[in-house]
């Protein structure tokens, strides 16, 4: 238990890592690893109180109204554009919008899918432990890189040529990963408005190489136009708990 009190960012990976990709032998894969790593690791390292912690953030819902338009609106408009700008609206593949409605609420409570069995882990845990000790910048492009390899194995999976998937599955989640810790961030550090934005995000079946050449491009964004919040150092007091970010909560 020592080792995992000493370290428990590292513990938190390696474990995401073993639980993931140990069920690619069988032709799956374990989108539930951050969720299940983030539950043994913050009860020996935090105990009670970092459960707590992780339960808060998992259902912090009271932000102000226009971060909810925001989580929802940027994946569908990143969608819509990446249509757009490759005159392909038509071929645009939305389900019925009942249906639609049942796949975005089921991704959002199901902890097999990625939402869910992710967000918990890398946000709600490692996020801000990196962040204790690291700016937004250096501890999220870390976190990207992290996260990417994790996903890999997904495209060796998919059958057929892997190399365009795994192209576009790098660029893609290295763009979002940086638009998820801006709306993490400076909504308190809530897991659930990623949660809610990540769910958005798979709702609409988009495999174009544009689409996910446009979430780095947002990413860019985001850093150009908030880069002082980006640089800024971590903070003196090293823990794992992240700061409310001031009047952006509503209490």
């Amino acid at each position: 238990m020592r080792p995992i009190r000493r370290h428990p960012l590292v513990t938190f990976f390696v474990l995401t890592f073993v639980i993931g990709w140990s069920l690619v032998p069988f032709g799956s894969f374990g989108a539930f690893a951050p969720l299940v790593a983030a539950l043994v690791v913050v009860p020996i390292a935090q105990g009670r109180a970092g459960l707590v912690e992780l339960g808060r953030r998992i259902i912090r819902w009271r932000v102000r109204w226009y971060w909810w338009a925001l989580a929802i609106g940027v994946p569908l408009a990143v969608h819509l554009l990446a249509t757009v700008l490759t005159s392909e609206l038509s071929t645009l593949r939305w389900a019925a919008t009942g249906d639609a409605l049942l796949f975005f609420l089921l991704r959002l409570v199901n902890p097999t899918d990625g939402p869910l069995g992710e967000e918990p882990g890398w946000r709600g845990f490692a996020l801000p432990g990196m962040q204790s000790r690291l700016s937004p910048l250096a501890a999220t492009a870390i976190l990207a890189v992290v996260v990417t390899v994790w996903h890999l194995p997904l495209a060796f999976l998919e059958g057929g040529d892997p190399w365009p998937v795994l192209l576009s599955l790098v660029v893609g989640t290295v763009g979002v990963t940086f638009w998820y810790t801006w709306l993490f961030d400076h909504t308190g550090g809530s897991v659930l408005l990623v949660l809610v934005a990540h769910s958005v995000e798979g709702a609409i079946d988009d495999d174009s190489v544009l689409y996910f050449a446009l979430w780095p491009a947002l990413a860019v964004v985001l850093v150009v136009a908030d880069r002082r919040w980006w640089l800024r150092p971590a903070p003196v007091a090293a823990t794992t708990s992240l700061p409310e970010a001031p009047g952006r909560v509503l209490r």
